[in-house]
């Protein structure tokens, strides 16, 4: 036979589909990898995303918590029991729920549940709901009370629990007490405090799951100081 005419054997045609699925798997493998980093990657952007909003969102009430007005709790008329205790963590490792009483921010709630009227120099009256006739020189302060519920890996808000989040494993709190006497600064923190009036800083944690199992359980920390000293 001539060289010509002659074709390929069928060891070399073996050898020829060895390497084209080899070929086949690394080019596969590599798709595969890239796929996998892109959904963690996107998964631990999106975990990041809830994260910083419901964190955020709670920490900008948490500062406004104790903000009765321009005068102190005890002088205003007519205050709520509820003046008392601007903010409450109560619950299991499972069900948990957070109460602040805290100053209307933005647009948030059109309807407050409380309205503190004052001169800021003389006297401060409670209203419940909104009180919109004021005489010259007064200032409203619109209050809410806000509610946080921790219950079956969701994190809900408000009396009627609408979800906030979902996937929620943990969620945490505990209070940064000062030192006794003139030592104000943060010693310790305590998830009960005895006294409300030690309490300067809020510290929250938060872990959240990604359903898809794409990157591990995501654990969030923050701070928050608080602006208004509590009774």
């Amino acid at each position: 036979m001539s060289l010509r005419n002659a074709g390929f054997g069928l060891i070399e045609l073996m050898v020829a589909l060895a390497l084209g699925m080899l070929l086949v798997l690394a080019v596969t493998q590599v798709f595969l990898s890239a796929r996998h980093t892109y959904l963690a990657q996107h998964a631990g952007a999106m975990a990041q995303q809830d994260a910083r909003f419901v964190l955020s969102k709670i920490a900008q009430e948490i500062r406004m918590t104790g903000m009765f007005g321009c005068l102190a709790a005890d002088r205003i008329v007519d205050a709520p029991a509820a003046f008392q205790t601007p903010i409450a963590w109560q619950g299991s490792a499972t069900s948990r729920s957070l109460t602040l009483i805290s100053a209307d921010v933005g647009s948030q709630s059109s309807q407050p549940d409380w309205t503190v009227v004052s001169d800021c120099k003389s006297y401060a009256q409670s209203y419940s709901g909104s009180r919109a006739v004021l005489a010259p020189g007064e200032t409203a302060f619109a209050l809410r009370k806000i509610f946080y519920w921790f219950e079956g890996n969701q994190l809900k808000v408000g009396a009627n629990k609408a979800v906030l989040l979902d996937n929620v494993i943990a969620f945490d709190m505990s209070f940064g007490v000062s030192g006794a006497g003139s030592d104000q600064s943060v010693q310790r923190y305590e998830a009960s405090p005895a006294r409300l009036g030690s309490i300067r800083s809020v510290r929250i944690a938060l872990t959240l799951r990604d359903p898809g199992l794409q990157v591990k359980d995501q654990v969030y920390h923050l701070v928050v100081a608080l602006r208004n000293r509590l009774s």
